[in-house]
C-alpha cells in the first residue's frame, strides 16, 4: 500500500459571527474557493491533477446545501473535470475529508486529492437545517433513550460533572486558550498557514485581555431548569467564555502519495501515519475523544509518550480537560498555539483547520509526531496520526 502526505495546508483567518464579523458577508462557497486556490498557489500544483476534492460541512442546507463543495472548486477557477462531494460528521466534518482522501491516495484510488472545509455560522445558522421538522431523531431513538438526548452544552455540563471539574478551572483553561493563540500571532507563527481574505488576516475570536476575573462574571450558557431538574449534579459552569464561539471560515490540505510529490519536485509536510474514527456514549456525546485517542494509538504502534503535539479541538475547555484527565497527556503539549476557544470554531472548517495547525506547528518545531482528535455531536469521534516529514 502506498503512502499519504500532505504537500501543501491553508486556511483563512477565523472570523467572529455576525453581526460583527468580517467575514459574515462572505458566501460560504466563497470562503471555501478562496482557500482552494490558495491551496494551488502555494504549491504550484495544477488543479487539472487532482482526482477529487473531499469537503466537510455541518449544517448543509440553505447556501451550504447541494453539494456546495462542487460550487467551490468551480468558483476556484478549477477545471470543470475535477469532481468534488461533501460529507458531515459533525464536528469532525473536514478532519473525516482527510482520512477519506488520504485511505484514497494509499489504496491507489487517487493520486492527487484535496480535504477541505467551511461554515458560515453567520450565514447558515447552527441547527438550521433540521428547523421546520421534528427533528432529527426517529421513534427508534425514542425507545432506546426514553428519557431523551439533550443538546451539546447539557453534555458538557454532564462531563465537568462526572470529572469534578470546576468553573475556576473552566475558565482558567479558556484564559490559556487565548493567551497561547495571541502569543502565536505575535510570534508570526500563523503566517505560513493563514491566506487573508478581503482585508482580513488575522482570527478575529482572540481576546489576549480575557482574565479569570472577566470570566467570571459571565452567565451559564444552558441552564434551563427541566434539565437542571432531571441532573440535579450539574453545577452550571459551561459559559460564552470556556466554549468555541459563533465562527466563519474555511481550511483544505492537498494529500498526495509521496512518489507523486517527488515527480512533481514538491516536498511534503508530514505523513498520514495513523487514523480511528469511533462511537462513544451520544448522551454525553464529547466523550469520544478519549477512546478515539487509544485507538489511534493502538493502531499506530505509539504510546502516548512518542506524541510531540496534540490538536483537541476545544469545543467546551471540559472536552480537552477530562480528555487530559483520562489520558494524562501534558497540557503543555496540547494546542500549543490555542485552541477553538480562543481561534474560533467554525464547524465544518475545523477539522481541516487543526490539520493545518498541527502540520505547520510540527515543522516549525521540529517535532515528530501529532495527534488530531475531535468530538462530534451524536457521541462520534475521529482521530489520527501525522508524522513531520
Amino acid at each position: 500500500m502506498r503512502d499519504a502526505v500532505i504537500v501543501e495546508a491553508v486556511r483563512t483567518p477565523v472570523g467572529k459571527g455576525k453581526p460583527n464579523g468580517s467575514l459574515a458577508h462572505v458566501h460560504p462557497v466563497e470562503l471555501l474557493a478562496h482557500t482552494l486556490r490558495a491551496l494551488v498557489e502555494r504549491s504550484g500544483v495544477d488543479p487539472a491533477l487532482i482526482d477529487d476534492v473531499i469537503g466537510g460541512t455541518v449544517t448543509q442546507v440553505g447556501e451550504q446545501a447541494a453539494n456546495l463543495t462542487r460550487y467551490a472548486v468551480l468558483s476556484a477557477g478549477f477545471p470543470e473535470t475535477v469532481p468534488a462531494t461533501t460529507v458531515d460528521r459533525q464536528c469532525g466534518s473536514s478532519q473525516q475529508a482527510v482520512h477519506f482522501a488520504a485511505q484514497g491516495v494509499m489504496s491507489g484510488a487517487y493520486d492527487i486529492a484535496v480535504a477541505c472545509g467551511v461554515e458560515s455560522m453567520s450565514r447558515v445558522p447552527m441547527g438550521s437545517n433540521v428547523l421546520g421538522t421534528e427533528g432529527p431523531f426517529g421513534p427508534g431513538i425514542a425507545e432506546r433513550y426514553p428519557e431523551g438526548l439533550v443538546p451539546q452544552g447539557i453534555s458538557a455540563e454532564l462531563i465537568n460533572a462526572k470529572w469534578g471539574l470546576s468553573r475556576e478551572q473552566l475558565d482558567t483553561y479558556a484564559v490559556g486558550s487565548h493567551q497561547k493563540a495571541a502569543a502565536a500571532w505575535d510570534e508570526g507563527r500563523f503566517d505560513a498557514e493563514v491566506a487573508p481574505l478581503q482585508g482580513v488576516a488575522r482570527d478575529e475570536s482572540v481576546r489576549p485581555a480575557s482574565t479569570t476575573e472577566t470570566l467570571a462574571g459571565l452567565k451559564p450558557a444552558y441552564y434551563h431548569p427541566a434539565f437542571a431538574e432531571r441532573f440535579p449534579q450539574i453545577d452550571w459552569s459551561v459559559t460564552a467564555g470556556n466554549a468555541s464561539p459563533i465562527n466563519d471560515g474555511a481550511s483544505a490540505v492537498l494529500i498526495m502519495s509521496s512518489e507523486t510529490a517527488a515527480r512533481l519536485g514538491l516536498r511534503p509536510l508530514a505523513r498520514l501515519h495513523s487514523f480511528a474514527v469511533t462511537g462513544s456514549d451520544p448522551l454525553l456525546m464529547l466523550t469520544g475523544v478519549i477512546p478515539a485517542t487509544e485507538k489511534v494509538l493502538r493502531r499506530a504502534g505509539l504510546s502516548l509518550g512518542d506524541i510531540d503535539l496534540f490538536e483537541v479541538n476545544e469545543a467546551f475547555a471540559s472536552v480537552v480537560l477530562a480528555w487530559q484527565q483520562e489520558t494524562g497527556a501534558d497540557l503543555s503539549r496540547v494546542n500549543v498555539h490555542g485552541g477553538a476557544i480562543a481561534l474560533g470554531h467554525p464547524l465544518g472548517a475545523s477539522g481541516t483547520r487543526l490539520t493545518t495547525t498541527l502540520v505547520h506547528a510540527l515543522r516549525a518545531r521540529g517535532a515528530r509526531y501529532g495527534l488530531q482528535t475531535m468530538c462530534e455531536a451524536g457521541g462520534l469521534a475521529n482521530a489520527m496520526i501525522l508524522e513531520a516529514v
